[in-house]
């Protein structure tokens, strides 16, 4: 870690002594905070272990990382402890959710807060009614789960291998025709899978503003009409056919390395960059988005109703606020992942913490991402997963 970055965290920058929030600091000494998170890509996990370390050394909290496959394991885990009476000492401390698992807790009263806004960190965030830490998947926020890192969709492809990625989801039809078996997708029940359909759904649509809206049959039917279409052509020129699919991205990166397959996909525009340096991909590998814009969002954690370590887990959440650790997870030696704070609410010592971080060939710059297409409505991801299964799971 650079020193910098250390001399920040040893002073604890970004931490106010407010009498409210000593009385949380106290209370959470000692507990352990059970992150259910999922745990598909290595780097991300070991950037939690480093989070613990960090919060065990500062403040007398643990963290736990519960490695999931589906974030949906944890919220029927709550779910359970609910219907069983469970309302103080639930086995799950924090979340690392987003949109449909995030309005199917907040809907059912499953979530502690509102807390997120009350966070010392907080102040470094844009938090107005229509910024991105306020909105998942265009559902309000409302202070019960609170960001922590930049996600945005992309593709991943080796550069020595094809010279023209597709520039947009269309182009991938195109591509598969000129390259049968060379396109695919992870499976459609992770959320990787059910991006890249999104994906599409919203360049195909012909009218974006209904997938800001709650998913009815009628628009439902009106704006999948030609993606369907589309993945019909595409399907059976895909990996062996499109009968199977990669299990999830770091699967599918995997087999692009092994020269299985030409594409990656990533919510990580650092994955490439990161992927070469841990020798998982070669130099010339890069990442790409669609001319007009890719999919993207704010990842949150969120506490649940019952959590035995609430206390805990807010210092947990508002620790990976600091400015000092969201640069450290800039880092592509480290994660890569592009802060979620508000540069303009930084003084001069804390903009610094991004000033000279380590790039890389591989690495793309925020400009050269293009527009952030809005995640749709959180039901029609769910709607979007359940017709395609209809259609394609025989």
């Amino acid at each position: 870690m650079r020193p910098l970055i250390i001399a920040a965290l040893s002073l604890g920058l970004g931490t106010p002594a407010l009498a409210d929030w000593q009385q949380t600091l106290d209370a959470a000494r000692g507990q352990t905070v059970y992150w259910n998170a999922w745990g598909g890509d290595a780097r991300t996990n070991a950037f939690i272990v480093w989070v613990g370390e960090q919060t065990e050394a500062k403040y007398g909290v643990k963290v736990e990382q519960v490695k999931l496959t589906d974030t949906a394991t944890a919220v029927t885990q709550v779910i359970s402890e609910k219907a069983a009476g469970k309302d103080s000492g639930g086995s799950v401390d924090m979340i690392w959710i987003n949109g449909p698992n995030f309005l199917s807790m907040k809907e059912q009263g499953l979530l502690h807060g509102p807390f997120a806004t009350d966070l010392p960190n907080a102040r470094y965030l844009d938090l107005g009614p229509d910024a991105a830490a306020s909105v998942d998947f265009t559902v309000p926020v409302e202070g019960y789960e609170s960001a922590w890192r930049l996600a945005r969709f992309v593709f991943t492809y080796d550069s020595a291998v094809v010279t023209e990625p597709p520039k947009d989801m269309a182009g991938f039809l195109d591509y598969a025709q000129a390259n049968p078996g060379r396109v695919t997708h992870p499976d459609v029940s992770n959320f990787m899978g059910s991006t890249f359909l999104k994906q599409a759904l919203v360049e195909f649509a012909p009218d974006k503003a209904a997938l800001q809206a709650p998913v009815t049959e009628e628009a439902f039917a009106q704006a999948t009409g030609f993606l369907w279409q589309w993945y019909d052509a595409l399907r059976p020129l895909m990996w062996r056919e499109g009968a199977t699919f990669p299990e999830n991205q770091s699967v599918q990166q995997q087999m692009l390395n092994d020269g299985e397959v030409d594409f990656g996909v990533s919510f990580d525009p650092a994955s490439a960059a990161g992927a070469i340096a841990e020798g998982l991909l070669p130099d010339t590998a890069r990442v790409f988005v669609p001319r007009d814009g890719s999919i993207g969002n704010i990842s949150f954690v969120a506490i649940p109703y019952n959590a035995a370590n609430r206390e805990g887990a807010e210092v947990v959440a508002n620790f990976l606020l600091e400015p000092a650790t969201q640069a450290h997870q800039q880092n592509i030696e480290v994660l890569g992942s592009f802060s979620v704070l508000d540069a303009t609410k930084l003084n001069a010592e804390e903009a610094a913490l991004f000033a000279n971080l380590p790039s890389s060939p591989a690495l793309p710059r925020l400009a050269d991402l293009g527009p952030t297409l809005l995640e749709p409505h959180a039901s029609w991801m769910t709607k979007l997963v359940e017709a395609w299964g209809e259609r394609y799971i025989k």
